[in-house]
């Protein structure tokens, strides 16, 4: 991408950034970084040398992360060091707080509550930005009645639903994130807006190290966010290093939470080619997830000994596995190789209209001593198979949560349209 963007208007500028148009690209704007690092409303604030280049370095990372798991945001691409680029959108004028862990605020006003106390389901908490009134607490009653318009879209029920569920999807997500690096994600805020093409709600903003509390290893003493300058007794130069030095910890880490961890790998044994199509769609399914699919053919009935050589290939090379078995009439080769190897095996029989009904339980019935699954519709097989590697693999976990998220917006959307039509 050409640094040579040519800028329009400032549309907009807040404490740590500031938009501008693009004159080239209608529906894009530029998200610029500042240096400058701000509490408590802007009471106090500072010059940070580099922070412009740590805050969007990281806000690209975390932005990315989600785009990959399916969320959807207004980031575009990171543009230059301190600069990313993100579909113009009409901002909700409200801050969206997720808790895991009561701390800060939340036990100001909530006395009694001891610090440490841990949400599941999480806690949600709305604040209405209005910097001369110190960013009032909102209820859901309140953001309702004020009856906000942005883009053409009036915030109703049915928004507010969408950004309470996507609040916590996207907490999770990055909590999952954060784990890896045995990273305590406390709590963070985060932004929606309405993209002014395509009239849809997005997280928006930025997700940086102003956003959260991060602790880690679960230890409020090694805390690495904002909440260090927030303690501050004065700001001094000393001071101010350590500051940035926790940020730019940040932002290095925040690069690893991209990594694929070892990721695993489904092995599809077909009985004959002619399940092909079958095939493909749990291969398909497994892409969608990220997670690598191999097809294979043979048989249990007519060369077991190579049906048990193919098993022990894949044994053999330490990659974690799930094995699922195609097999149309008798499945021979499900329970064949559930039976003898400690990896989870799917049956995915393809079932057919005239003997379905009794070809399936050479499926289901099985002898003693076996633990084979079976799951019918071959995107089911693929997404149980992700689950499975989801337990030890953040960003295949994120997909399948994203995927849950978007599934829930789709129905709440479609539900809204229907009921617009019939009135």
């Amino acid at each position: 991408h050409s640094p040579a963007l040519k800028l329009g208007q400032k549309l907009n500028e807040g404490k740590t950034k500031e938009i501008y148009s693009l004159v080239d690209q209608p529906g894009l704007v530029l998200v610029q970084s500042k240096n400058q690092i701000t509490a408590g409303n802007a009471v106090r604030k500072d010059q940070m040398e580099g922070k412009a280049a740590i805050a969007n370095r990281t806000t690209s990372c975390v932005f990315k992360l989600l785009q990959e798991a399916g969320i959807k945001t207004a980031f575009v691409e990171q543009h230059s060091d301190t600069a990313f680029i993100a579909v113009h959108c009409e901002m909700i004028p409200i801050e969206w707080v997720c808790r895991r862990v009561a701390t800060g605020s939340f036990l100001k006003r909530n006395p009694g509550v001891k610090e440490g106390y841990r949400f599941s389901p999480l806690k949600l908490e709305m604040f209405f930005k209005d910097d001369a009134d110190n960013d009032p607490q909102w209820s859901e009653e309140q953001l309702l009645v004020a009856n906000f318009s942005l883009a053409g879209l009036a915030i109703s029920q049915c928004e507010v639903d969408i950004m309470n569920r996507s609040t916590v999807a996207i907490f999770e997500i990055l909590e999952r994130a954060w784990a890896t690096q045995n990273c305590t994600l406390v709590d963070m805020k985060i932004e929606f807006g309405v993209n002014v093409t395509t009239k849809e709600v997005v997280l928006a903003d930025v997700v940086d190290n102003d956003s959260w509390r991060l602790w880690p290893a679960g230890d409020r003493c090694q805390q690495k966010d904002k909440q260090v300058y927030r303690d501050l007794k004065e700001v001094t130069p000393e001071a101010m290093q350590v500051v940035k030095r926790n940020f730019e910890w940040v932002s290095e880490k925040v690069k690893l939470l991209l990594e694929n961890p070892a990721s695993g790998r489904v092995v599809v044994l077909m009985g004959s080619t002619s399940d092909m199509v079958h095939c493909d769609k749990i291969r398909k399914a497994c892409g969608s997830y990220g997670v690598p699919c191999v097809l294979r053919v043979t048989s249990a009935h007519k060369g077991p000994d190579e049906t048990l050589r193919i098993k022990a290939e894949y044994e053999g090379d330490g990659v974690p596995t799930v094995f699922v078995a195609v097999a149309g009439r008798s499945n021979g080769l499900g329970p064949v190789i559930s039976g003898n190897t400690a990896y989870p095996v799917i049956n995915c029989p393809p079932i057919t209209a005239d003997w379905g009904a009794q070809d399936v339980w050479s499926s289901l019935r099985m002898p003693s001593g076996l633990g084979c699954s079976t799951v019918l519709s071959p995107d089911a097989a693929a997404q149980f198979a992700a689950q499975i590697f989801g337990l030890g693999n953040h960003l295949v976990w994120s997909k399948l949560r994203a995927s849950m998220l978007n599934t829930w917006v789709s129905l709440k959307i479609a539900d809204k349209k229907l009921q617009s039509c019939s009135l």
